[in-house]
């Protein structure tokens, strides 16, 4: 087993356990997957997956990034790599949903699904009003939103991720808080009925 010296910040750290799990050293590959399997799982969910979707495309990612992880490295961030990984496995998963259309058991998708979900957790109203939110962003200006803003990714690897320049990257983000504030002080401030717009 060959235990790499924790570097100073968490992201070298990851990126070191990755470089040692390369040599097959099952630690590391837990410390691998421990410490970035909460930041895939919400990128997932950002993207569009469902409970359910996001933990299954979790799970695949990490079988797909330990399938080749020989290959990794340490050019970017293990955190980085995983995260276009995770990308990849959501494209994947949606051209095989739109391949394969799912026949449901009710009539009224939208009520079963809202019935599914729990309630009375603490911070769920505020989990769903900034899911809400984020919903009503275009893909574009979501994924760079979650990316930086969300799982702290410099703008640098958001845009390795995102495939674009870090410049575009910067434009989205800066215009996803645009619009987050302005809906967010629409809510807090509705212009009365009947009043001039």
């Amino acid at each position: 087993m060959i235990t790499p010296a924790l570097p100073a910040s968490p992201e070298e750290s990851t990126t070191a356990w990755a470089l040692a799990a390369r040599s097959g050293d099952a630690e590391a590959v837990e410390h691998l997957v421990r410490a970035l399997h909460r930041d895939v799982r919400r990128y997932v969910t950002s993207l569009g997956a469902d409970p359910q979707s996001a933990d299954d495309l979790t799970q695949d990612t990490f079988l797909r990034a330990l399938g080749s992880l020989h290959r990794f490295e340490g050019r970017s961030s293990a955190r980085t790599w995983l995260l276009t990984i995770a990308r990849r496995a959501v494209v994947d998963s949606v051209r095989y949903a739109a391949a394969r259309p799912r026949l449901a058991d009710s009539d009224d998708w939208q009520t079963t699904a809202e019935r599914a979900q729990p309630h009375g957790l603490p911070g769920f109203d505020d989990g769903i009003a900034l899911v809400d939110l984020l919903a009503g962003l275009s893909d574009e200006r979501r994924e760079a939103f979650v990316l930086t803003q969300l799982l702290g990714l410099p703008y640098a690897e958001a845009a390795q991720v995102s495939n674009c320049p870090v410049g575009t990257v910067r434009s989205r983000v800066a215009r996803a808080r645009a619009s987050l504030i302005a809906w967010l002080h629409d809510a807090e401030h509705p212009t009365p009925t009947g009043a001039a717009a």
